[in-house]
């Protein structure tokens, strides 16, 4: 089953017919990506955004500035000057002529962006469609609201565009008033055999490691011709608040595609269950790598509410609007890890650090040596599901020298644990296999551990023997210690360690990241477990200089890239 380019998403643009408006003083044009929710009548959703400096300066000073507690903005509240457009892909797209939708070749476009050509195949964009839409009303999501300021701390700092991207996108989503607010729109005359008709569903059911699918446009109104509904395929990473209203997927976005959908794929096809509010997040400087989403569910229950409320003609044709979510049916495409081995991923806390550590016997703990922090007590943290958890103390008894290549140490339980999922330690590693990280990364106890996934880009050996494994998982502060799971198979294939940071710029990878493969600890793991000798780990502070090497990324110069990691 493919899911269409042409599945009710679109382009929004929003700009001021009169430059000295009186909502837009010195602003140009604002773009995002949309849902066509209905044909018939043409309903749209989007992120509100882009709509906020057309806001008029009388509802903002009846406000005192607070205009983002209101319960709903109708169209009155913004400039008449304001001018929609919704751009879509027209059923066909092979008989484009490499034109835009106003005709112009896309070489007029501006060129701040560009790629390499890899072949000199000529490609056909295809066919765009573009209507004018009228602004309906604005609604907030204060669940989603409630629950981002609770996950997303300011003493965290966290942002959502970089300090020099501040332009179209960023400068209006990193005010964090913007972010819960969505538009309706409507297009008096769509009639269009190219648009598909949505099916929404709640988010409640989902579950971390289900895939989803986001469709939107990167760069909003930039050359839709190319970028128009690129797709993208993730999973569900973490889930917070009632109903899962806030949904984190590592499904990779750009800016403009805010307003975009996110898709659960189940037995009857395709159904959108988020909005997309943020394709990009930074916590401290560090880039995360996850998309941060609504649920569609508690979107369309605000705007029902705010209609139902409004005096407006247009509840008239209210009723003809299946503007409804259904409960997620069974999921068709292979999740992430199994459920229970979230539960074998525990938090370590040792003061004010904190990081992840495996489960891999009642009472043993899998950690790193950065996370201990040269402490001999620690807490952890056991969340056997989403409503349960526990916290025991846990003696440090190894962690490997600080000039050991293996970033590693071992917890001791004070108590058994009465019902764990004990994982089974992989054998065999296999470049190109799909793969799950498990770990408390960015957001520590707050709303359990997160899920990303990938594949096993590479499996460095020494004397045949694997001794580092990368993937392209996402990978954050607060994940170390974590687990690598073989998604097919649910087998642990190493504990995680780090990311990548190129130390000249100061740029953090979180998809290059490394893990101590556990076919290296798994002996002294057995050895322990057994007889409580540690001599199998203290060989770790003995490895050999190839080793050493390896995780030292220490090579010739003529070998690596000029950045230092």
């Amino acid at each position: 089953m493919v899911l269409s380019r042409d599945r009710a998403c679109c382009v929004i643009s929003a700009s001021s017919a009169c430059r000295n408006s009186v909502g837009t003083p010195g602003q140009g044009s604002w773009s995002c990506s949309g849902i066509i929710l209905s044909q018939s009548p043409g309903i749209v959703l989007c992120h509100g955004a882009i709509f906020s400096p057309f806001l008029l300066e009388e509802v903002i000073a009846a406000k005192q500035g607070n205009w983002s507690q209101c319960s709903v903005l109708l169209a009155n509240s913004f400039s008449p000057d304001i001018q929609i457009q919704v751009l879509w892909a027209a059923e066909s797209r092979s008989k484009g002529n490499g034109k835009g939708v106003l005709g112009k070749d896309l070489g007029a476009c501006s060129l701040a962006l560009g790629f390499n050509p890899l072949s000199n195949q000529q490609g056909s964009p295809g066919t765009l469609r573009q209507h004018e839409a009228k602004l309906l009303m604005m609604v907030p999501c204060p669940e989603f609201q409630d629950t981002f300021s609770k996950v997303f701390t300011r003493a965290e700092q966290w942002h959502f565009c970089r300090s020099e991207d501040e332009q179209e996108h960023g400068a209006l989503l990193d005010d964090l008033r913007y972010l819960h607010w969505f538009a309706l729109l409507e297009i008096p005359d769509l009639n269009s055999p190219g648009i598909v008709q949505v099916s929404c569903v709640l988010a409640e059911s989902l579950r971390k490691g289900d895939t989803l699918f986001a469709c939107g446009s990167p760069f909003g109104s930039f050359c839709p011709d190319i970028f128009i509904n690129t797709l993208s395929k993730g999973i569900v990473s973490n889930l917070a608040g009632k109903g899962n209203v806030l949904i984190l997927t590592d499904a990779r976005c750009l800016p403009g595609t805010e307003g975009g959908g996110v898709f659960t794929c189940s037995e009857d096809g395709f159904n959108l269950v988020g909005i997309i509010v943020a394709p990009l997040c930074w916590k401290a400087n560090e880039w995360v790598g996850l998309t941060l989403v609504c649920s569609i569910g508690h979107i369309l229950e605000n705007v029902r509410s705010a209609w139902v409320g409004s005096r407006s003609s247009m509840k008239t044709w209210w009723p003809h609007v299946q503007l409804v979510a259904k409960p997620v049916g069974k999921m068709t495409v292979s999740p992430g890890p199994a459920q229970y081995l979230l539960s074998a991923v525990v938090l370590v806390e040792c003061g004010q650090v904190w990081g992840s550590g495996v489960l891999v016997s009642s009472r043993l703990v899998l950690t790193c040596r950065h996370v201990v922090n040269d402490a001999s007590d620690v807490c952890v943290r056991v969340q056997n599901s989403p409503e349960k958890g526990c916290v025991l103390k846990g003696k440090v008894v190894f962690m490997t020298n600080d000039d050991s290549p293996y970033d590693i140490a071992v917890v001791e339980l004070e108590e058994s644990l009465l019902c764990f999922a004990k994982p089974v330690l992989a054998t065999k590693f296999v470049a190109g296999e799909e793969v799950s990280v498990v770990g408390f990364g960015v957001f520590g106890q707050s709303c359990g551990p997160s899920v990303t996934s990938g594949i096993l880009s590479a499996v460095i050996t020494v004397d045949e023997k694997p001794v580092m494994l990368q993937t392209t998982c996402a990978i954050h502060g607060g994940s170390s210690g974590g687990a690598l799971f073989s998604t097919n198979s649910g087998k642990l294939l190493g504990i995680v360690a780090s990311n990548t940071k190129d130390n000249s710029i100061g740029a953090t990878y979180p998809h290059l990241n490394y893990s101590v493969p556990i076919a290296v600890l798994q002996p002294a793991v057995l050895q322990y477990s057994c007889t409580g000798d540690l001599h199998g780990f203290q060989e770790l502070n003995r490895a050999n200089d190839r080793i050493r090497l390896v995780w030292r990324l220490q090579r010739k110069t003529t070998e690596v890239p000029h950045s230092k990691l």
